[in-house]
Order: C-alpha cells, then sequence, then structure tokens
C-alpha cells in the first residue's frame, strides 16, 4: 500500500466501531476466498501479511480453521497478535494454541506444519516492540482492554 493508502488503514483499524465490525467480516470473507482460490489468494493479506491458522480446539479437539494477520520475522518465523481487534477476551484461537501448539498453517499458498509457543517476559516485550513497529494500532488494542495481548512465536515443527 501507498504511504497514505497505509495510514488511512491503520487510523481506520484503530478504532472501536472497526473493532466491532471487522471480526464478523474480514475472518469469514478470508475463508471464503482463501477455500474458494485453493490457498492461493487471502485478502486481508493486502494490509498485512496473513496466514490460515488450524489449530484443533482446546475443548473439542475438532480442527478449527482461522484467518489471522502476521508478522515473519527474519528466520524463518512467524509472529501472532491475540489482539482481537481490541476486543476484552482472548480469541478462541490463542486457547486453541495453549493447549494444542501444534498446528498448521497456510503461508503464501502452501501448507506448513508449526509448534506454537506463547513468548513472555523479555522474549514477550522484545516481539511487542517490533510489532508495534510493524504495525502501530496495535498499541490502541492494548489501551483498550485489561489483559494482556498474548504473542506467540510460530516455528516449523521440524525445528527446535
Amino acid at each position: 500500500m501507498a504511504g497514505y493508502g497505509v495510514k488511512l488503514v491503520r487510523k481506520v483499524s484503530s478504532t472501536r466501531a472497526f473493532a466491532k465490525v471487522a471480526p464478523h467480516v474480514i475472518p469469514a470473507f478470508d475463508r471464503t476466498v482463501h477455500r474458494l482460490t485453493r490457498g492461493k489468494v487471502l485478502p486481508s493479506a493486502r494490509m498485512l501479511p496473513g496466514v490460515i491458522l488450524t489449530a484443533r480446539g482446546a475443548k473439542s479437539g475438532l480442527p478449527r480453521r482461522t484467518p489471522l494477520a502476521c508478522m515473519p520475522e527474519d528466520g524463518g518465523t512467524w509472529l501472532l497478535i491475540g489482539s482481537n481487534f481490541g476486543r476484552p477476551g482472548h480469541p478462541a484461537w490463542t486457547a486453541n494454541l495453549l493447549k494444542h501448539p501444534e498446528a498448521e498453517m497456510s503461508w503464501r499458498g502452501r501448507d506448513i506444519a508449526v509448534r506454537a509457543r506463547l513468548l513472555e517476559g523479555a522474549e514477550r516485550e522484545a516481539a511487542w516492540a517490533a510489532a508495534l513497529a510493524f504495525w502501530p494500532p496495535y498499541a490502541s488494542y492494548q489501551a483498550r482492554v485489561e489483559r494482556e495481548i498474548r504473542l506467540f512465536r510460530l516455528h516449523r515443527a521440524e525445528e527446535p
């Protein structure tokens, strides 16, 4: 996106109105288009890099597919930010990863087996600073909620 477009999207995505509407529209649209294009297109990835995370449900154990923004990191890992668009509760996918860290993600049309790790302490602080530099609206999401936004690092399953 060009400079002004990025600024506008960041401003809009920081609003409470966006937080009310986006969770009901964006994931459903992403899942549908992703399925129809056989994993080749993820519309929200035009704003931020995105994945489709498939993790087992914390309670049901059934596969749950969730489109998510992600932050690719040097070294072939990905950071997932459990912002829930600045809404009060943790997103369900974070509970799923806490209980079942082995998952799969669709990244740029490829399915990759991954293992998730919740970040804590100094490691979380460094990742949060990087996430804010990557997408500043995360700061307004955190300011609206009392919970600490969960951050997960995804590694390819074959890596430690």
